[in-house]
């Protein structure tokens, strides 16, 4: 025996059928609910594969910042180096040419004129 089908006129879908989720009811879905399926899945990839992009976008913004402070900390230690190399460079100099450091650093003198002395000259 022959199966019949027999036409219903469908419901016009409107937007309320949409957001309420009526229209996974009708029949038109029914039949192509792998597709259906299919698109959720792809959906779903999508939307992890963006969350992992994004932690690797952190990771190297936290990479980055890492590189700028070894970046200073590497310029800082070269300036110290280039200075440390000029006074071992000054010391070599002064050796040549027989000078020595004090071991007595100089005494500042300091001369107090009086105010009468100033008016007379």
């Amino acid at each position: 025996m022959a199966k019949r089908t027999t036409y219903r006129p469908q419901k016009k879908l409107t937007f309320i059928d949409i957001v309420k989720g009526n229209f996974l009811n009708r029949d038109e879905v029914k039949i192509h609910y792998r597709y259906f399926l299919l698109l959720f899945v792809l959906m779903m990839a999508m939307i992890y594969s963006n969350h992992l992009v994004n932690k690797k976008i952190k990771i190297v913004n936290a990479l980055k910042e890492e590189t700028e402070e070894y970046k200073s900390r590497n310029a800082y230690a070269q300036s110290k180096l280039i200075k440390v190399k000029m006074e071992s460079q000054l010391g070599k100099e002064v050796a040549r040419d027989s000078l020595m450091t004090l071991e007595n650093h100089p005494h500042k003198l300091l001369i107090k004129m009086d105010s009468s002395d100033a008016k007379a000259k």
